[in-house]
């Protein structure tokens, strides 16, 4: 009795699960209404709630668009706290429909997951900080310090190939969270934090010295940061994928939130006019309207917006575009284009 009601429970649960596999991510986030989206535990300019309790950053703003994209509202978004151990059972389990939180793009992500990057929205490297009072200058002088890492993640073994390759040793302080990190490192449990560089720059900005902690000049790896989604639903990729492409592309090209109305209602530029639904379909191609692209910039502003009113220079992050700068100002950043 007992085992055949076990088996009918899982026979039950096992019905649910394909009723709503059989859905694509579009229809369960439009059926819901709101876009359950990964990020971050907690990170100062990329993804964080503010006094208020509203999630804010960087990384936030990937979630807006693709709600505003998706659904007309930028704040149909239930935020979903990640951690580097966390993410990818989240993103797998359907618990989030899209994962945006400082995740490096790799080999093994990508195939061995069964996750698909929807492109780079942040070009990043690993760095170390230090108090100054250390009085270290260069990593290569980190021979038996002690170091803060977050296990789960790429960070965790670039510090070990880094100290092999420099036949250094250390000794990890494992870390989940970003929070525990800067705890762990203020109270001197470590000599050495170790991320992303932006997430470095993050952190010591949230110190009340951020002075008295200095950021090495070494970058120890390729990070390229971006949201992914789950194989296997090429719409909802794509959705993710040009949503990203959008803000990336409306930066070039010198639509903003303040005239995109404007642009809205037509334009000399072909490449504008499609990007805003005025000349052509392009929504229909991903399963959207025609003013999905509008909705997005509205709501959100392009990359250059974003960027700068999140971690840029004129913020207490204080990053300078760098590599994330156009590919017409001498960055990285390019969108394959609208047609």
């Amino acid at each position: 009795m007992t085992k055949s009601v076990f088996f009918g429970t899982l026979a039950a649960a096992g019905l649910l699960a394909g009723a709503a596999a059989a859905q694509s991510t579009l229809e369960q986030v439009q059926d819901r209404g709101s876009l359950n989206c990964g990020v971050t535990t907690g990170l100062a300019g990329f993804a964080a709630p503010d006094a208020s309790g509203e999630w804010q950053g960087f990384d936030v703003a990937i979630c807006r668009a693709v709600a505003a994209a998706v659904l007309g509202d930028p704040t149909a978004v239930q935020f979903v706290p990640t951690t580097g151990q966390t993410r990818f059972t989240a993103l797998a389990s359907g618990e989030i429909d899209l994962l945006a939180r400082n995740t490096t793009w790799t080999f093994s992500r990508d195939n061995d997951l069964n996750f698909e990057f929807v492109g780079i929205n942040y070009y990043d490297g690993q760095g170390f900080m230090v108090p100054r009072d250390l009085g270290v200058s260069s990593a290569m002088e980190l021979d038996g310090a002690t170091v803060c890492i977050q296990t789960g993640t790429t960070t965790e073994l670039n510090l070990a190939d880094f100290f092999a390759a420099n036949n250094m040793s250390y000794e990890p302080v494992p870390i989940e969270t970003n929070a525990e990190a800067q705890q762990q490192y203020l109270a001197g449990a470590c000599d050495v934090y170790t991320t992303d560089a932006s997430g470095l720059a993050a952190t010591r900005a949230t110190f009340e010295d951020p002075s008295a902690h200095v950021i090495l000049p070494e970058i120890i790896s390729k990070e390229p940061l971006g949201p992914l989604v789950r194989h296997g639903d090429n719409e909802w990729g794509d959705i993710a994928r040009w949503t990203l492409n959008l803000l990336i592309a409306a930066e070039e090209y010198g639509v903003t939130s303040a005239n995109v109305a404007e642009l809205a209602e037509g334009t000399n530029n072909p490449e504008i006019n499609r990007m805003l639904g005025t000349e052509g379909d392009l929504g229909a191609m991903i399963g959207l309207d025609t003013d999905w692209g509008v909705r997005v910039l509205s709501s959100v502003g392009n990359y250059g917006e974003i960027f700068e009113s999140n971690i840029g220079e004129n913020t207490p992050i204080g990053l300078a575009r760098g590599l994330n700068a156009q590919w017409t100002e001498g960055g990285l950043l390019y969108s394959p284009p609208f047609r």
